[in-house]
């Protein structure tokens, strides 16, 4: 269990995604229907992250890093990223999440440096996108 967070390249992810132990939690809200998100990631908003982290925990069975994001990986992400570090050592249950990482300069970041973009409408993105 992740005692403490860490953040991650987009290079280092670029290199680790896709890899099938790993989850893209995307905690952007509305921006991500226009903007786009990186492909295979879930989308958890913000604004309603803690009232779902059950329900992702359900998502993220056999995964044992998690990499989340918002716009800028500032202030979303990070909080969003502690308060699932919170829960998991709060439930005293190991659930096989090792890491909880943040991806550096998030989404924008990601983006700006022309990494892949999907402008998929799937719920959840299947992780196809050309």
């Amino acid at each position: 269990m992740a005692k403490t967070i860490s953040y991650i390249t987009g290079s280092q992810l670029l290199a680790l995604n896709p890899h099938p132990n790993i989850a893209i939690i995307d905690v952007r809200d509305d921006e991500r229907s226009y903007d786009g998100h990186i492909a295979g990631s879930l989308h958890y908003a913000s604004d309603t992250f803690s009232n779902k982290i059950s329900n992702l925990i359900q998502d993220v069975k056999g995964k044992d890093t998690l990499v989340f994001h918002c716009a800028l990986s500032q202030v979303r992400g990070p909080t969003c990223a502690l308060r699932f570090a919170n829960y998991l050592e709060e439930m005293k249950e190991d659930v096989g999440i090792k890491n909880i990482l943040v991806l550096e300069r998030g989404f924008n970041g990601w983006e700006a440096s022309g990494r892949p973009v999907c402008r998929c409408t799937d719920v959840p993105c299947k992780g196809q996108c050309a």
